[in-house]
């Protein structure tokens, strides 16, 4: 059930040639998990803004439970907010903190301290109900401006790169608990993000844009497996998808350094033409296992190491191929040595090719439920 809308919505400030957000339309289910992402300035804050009412629309039209809420205040709009900079008071304690919304709307004592003693059960923040935001820790003090955020027991999530000022494994813990959180409550949530990796583990669905137009929305496999473009195919995966410029005839790829592969008779129908066209590769696809070089030993592959990253639960290993940097994706067994001669295949049941000129992908994997640009 549609639950949040965007209508056509636009933004553009005054003095501004160029529109911050263009044409966006979206339908968020109730209970849907969705995150913004894309790199900085590419109108996922500003479009969150909006919808909080924090920003005024341009032109378009923001619905929240079948009610348009453009002309509505924030406190009106039924959503609670969470910040990338927390925004705690520092001279109240942190059962304070939570409670201060609710004080505001003049909510009966009884029902703050249940609703706040509630959320400190939930985050895990017994121990610290007593301390003030100085005596936390950053993943502590998230978790009290998430908690200042569900006592409110509001219609909509909102929440603004939460976790960018967090270190790496502080993270991994708060998305964790977000996503718990989510579970839980079953509340309409709207995550803006740059980080990739965020989108995909937490979100039901994301939304990529790039200079304030949506390039697709999709579940995290979707957008991973089949990106309609090379923008999302290249901002969607850690290391990013390989891109290489090839020239395709019939059932043949030719790279530019006179290298060749074949391509699988389902791959050949689908993208039904020919000639120079940009081909993408994840890292994973690139295989240096005995089995994998039997099954394509008709395209095996040469090239020589010039960097190793050694991650732990796998190796990066790159190399040149059409005269690019390649990325491939091994197993921690499978360590290569800088300056290596080393054989490899492609998997070509997972190759990705999109036009020179548009970028859009030639495979076409649009169907009803996608969208894009």
């Amino acid at each position: 059930m549609r639950f949040v809308s965007l209508k056509n919505v636009n933004k553009q400030y005054k003095g501004n040639n160029k529109k911050s957000v263009t044409d966006f339309n979206l339908d968020i289910e109730k209970g849907e998990f969705i995150a913004f992402v894309g790199p900085s300035g590419c109108g996922k804050s500003t479009t969150l803004r909006m919808i909080a009412g924090f920003e005024e629309v341009t032109e378009g039209k923001i619905e929240i439970d079948n009610k348009v809420v453009n002309d509505l205040l924030p406190r009106d709009r039924g959503i609670a907010m969470v910040f990338q900079n927390y925004a705690l008071y520092p001279h109240m304690t942190v059962e304070k903190n939570i409670a201060f919304g609710l004080k505001n709307i003049k909510t009966p004592q009884e029902e703050i301290n249940k609703k706040v003693d509630w959320a400190i059960d939930v985050l895990g923040l017994e121990e610290y109900r007593k301390r003030k935001p100085k005596n936390l820790s950053g993943g502590q003090r998230q978790r009290v401006a998430l908690g200042r955020a569900i006592v409110r027991n509001q219609k909509v999530f909102l929440m603004d790169e939460p976790l960018s000022n967090l270190d790496a494994k502080l993270r991994v813990s708060m998305r964790n608990e977000i996503t718990k959180l989510h579970r839980e409550l079953g509340a309409t949530t709207i995550y803006v993000t740059h980080d990739q990796v965020e989108a995909m583990t937490m979100a039901d669905r994301i939304v990529v844009m790039k200079d304030g137009v949506i390039q697709q929305i999709g579940s995290p496999i979707k957008l991973y497996d089949e990106p309609v473009n090379k923008f999302v195919a290249g901002f969607i995966g850690s290391p990013q998808m390989n891109f290489i410029e090839v020239n395709v005839k019939d059932d043949v790829v030719e790279f530019n350094d006179g290298n060749k592969i074949h391509i699988t008779k389902g791959i050949r129908y689908r993208l039904q033409k020919s000639g120079k066209m940009i081909l993408g590769i994840r890292g994973e696809d690139i295989k240096f296992d005995s089995l994998n070089m039997e099954l394509r030993k008709d395209d095996i592959l040469k090239a020589t190491v010039s960097n190793v990253e050694v991650m732990g639960n796998e190796n990066n290993i790159y190399f040149t191929l059409g005269g690019e940097t390649i990325i491939a994706r091994a197993s921690k067994y499978d360590l290569k040595s800088i300056g290596e001669e080393i054989e490899f295949v492609i998997d070509s049941n997972r190759l990705h090719f999109f036009d020179i000129e548009t970028e859009e992908s030639i495979l076409n994997y649009l169907n009803e439920s996608e969208t894009a640009i």
